[in-house]
């Protein structure tokens, strides 16, 4: 739905096969082009997913991303900083023309912190806000997730 509104993107960046989904925003990708490849894990930009521990939406997150690309051929979009703080390469993920890290937002299995700054900011804020409207994932009335990832690890050291 809210496809058909946004301009088309076409993104450039690196060919990776996705090896194994850790969690709803996080990756192991191998660069098959590269004769040596090593393993590399990859962190979704622009999104928090849920902890893997703060069920079920953790869970939920990541067979979500799994369903989508488990074991697929994806490109790996970068912006700025390329790495984080535990050495994961930062990225935007893409499958066949669309922006994963957008599809786990307009669905409801991650949200959008507030002091992103990227280059898809408004159509990750977009899709949130038709999730929260729609109900979806995360914004269910019926079951919300009432902590952010953050504020569940800081009460569950």
């Amino acid at each position: 739905m809210l496809a058909g509104c946004q301009p088309k993107e076409t993104p450039t960046g690196v060919t990776v096969k996705v090896e194994r989904v850790i969690s709803g925003q996080t990756l192991e990708v191998v660069d098959t082009s590269k004769p040596s490849a090593l393993i590399e894990r990859v962190r979704l930009l622009g999104i928090e997913a849920p902890d893997m521990k703060q069920q079920p939406w953790g869970t939920a997150a990541r067979e979500k991303l799994k369903q989508l690309i488990g074991g697929q051929i994806v490109l790996l979009e970068s912006e700025g900083s390329t790495k984080d703080q535990f050495e994961r390469t930062l990225a935007y993920v893409w499958k066949d023309g669309m922006l994963v890290n957008e599809q786990l937002v307009v669905e409801g299995y991650v949200y959008v912190p507030r002091s992103i700054n990227n280059k898809y900011e408004q159509r990750l804020t977009n899709a949130q806000e038709f999730a929260r409207l729609m109900g979806k994932g995360i914004w269910n009335p019926e079951k919300p997730m009432r902590l952010t990832p953050t504020e569940f690890r800081r009460q569950n050291r």
